[in-house]
């Protein structure tokens, strides 16, 4: 007699975070470039960041981020056979800067890779290793979205550079055979947009020479309204597709947690799946945009704030240069 096995899951199985200690308020961006409080919070939500110190990496936040999930989830780091480190801001071009993660935290048998999808980087990093996982190919991963987004903002630009902060978060992964974890996932991506979000300078079309820097070029550009436009629409319609392809709807959803960008999108794509506030978890005001940083450092902290609890379905949503997108719906 034949029994039916039960689907594969590639279930959360440890969250950690990590922000710097020192906070740039919008009182002290005011010091800095012709912008107010007011602006910025009217037009952002964003009221204070976090500011890595100058002796720390991207890695030596991810580290941190890092060693606080495997202690949830009770797992030592030569147990790990997979890191991922999602980051538009590397320590360097190579190596990649999760094996200097797998140096800091000692994951001595891990494969280390980097993944650049810019503010969807955690959710592809994410949805990346659990190919890995539910082939077989290995047993535990570590994904973690990370950014000194400090050392790539321009500070003369007063639209842009009140923004973005640093931070990084962590999740150990694991295949299970039960009905918890990751449920759906939708990626998408669309090149010929590159240019309204990049940093033109540094790589092998624009390589580091004195005119890239006189012009900047080593620093985030944005077109902001073309961006909102597109992002709105993009996650919008990944949340709805991620959802249909759960069999979920939003009412089975406890809580949204979408990429920490700015208020108005998010508002934006509230109204869009018709929900109030109550249903998405907020952190911006604290930590501005933290690009792959972002929804790992918020999905820990709406676990230790207990809005998230076991058994909730969530749905984590975002949209980065690329541009690119994703959404993927998960019962904890």
């Amino acid at each position: 007699m034949s029994t039916t096995q039960p689907k594969r899951h590639v279930a959360i199985v440890g969250i950690g975070s990590y922000l710097p200690e020192r906070i740039l308020t919008n009182a002290e961006l005011e010091k800095m470039v012709d912008t107010t409080n007011e602006w910025i919070v009217s037009r952002s939500g964003i009221r204070e960041r976090r500011i890595a110190r100058e002796d720390q990496a991207t890695s030596d936040l991810a580290a941190e981020a890092a060693k606080r999930a495997l202690t949830k989830a009770n797992i030592k780091p030569e147990d790990v056979d997979l890191i991922i480190v999602a980051t538009l801001s590397p320590d360097m071009p190579f190596p990649n800067t999760a094996c200097f993660v797998q140096k800091l935290i000692g994951a001595k048998n891990a494969t280390c890779i980097g993944l650049e999808a810019a503010c969807s980087g955690f959710l592809f990093a994410v949805d990346a290793a659990s190919q890995y996982l539910l082939t077989g190919r290995f047993k535990t991963a570590l994904v973690i979205g990370a950014e000194k987004l400090s050392t790539v903002t321009d500070w003369q630009d007063r639209t842009t550079c009140v923004l973005f902060g640093d931070g990084a978060g962590a999740v150990v992964l694991q295949a299970r055979d039960s009905g918890e974890g990751i449920l759906s996932t939708v990626t998408g991506s669309d090149g010929t947009l590159n240019a309204l979000l990049n940093i033109p300078g540094g790589g092998s079309r624009n390589p580091a020479s004195l005119q890239t820097i006189e012009k900047r070029m080593h620093f985030m550009k944005m077109e902001g309204k073309e961006v909102f436009k597109h992002a709105v629409r993009a996650m919008g319609e990944a949340a709805r597709r991620a959802l249909e392809k759960a069999g979920l709807t939003i009412a089975d959803v406890a809580c949204v947690v979408p990429h920490q960008a700015n208020m108005r999108i998010v508002e934006a794509i509230r109204d869009r799946l018709g929900v109030g506030p109550d249903k998405f978890f907020i952190n911006l005001d604290k930590y501005g945009n933290m690009s792959a940083a972002s929804i790992p450092v918020a999905l820990d902290e709406a676990v230790q704030e207990g809005r998230i609890k076991k058994g909730d379905n969530i749905v984590l949503v975002a949209f980065g240069g690329g541009f690119t997108w994703g959404a993927m719906v998960v019962k904890m």
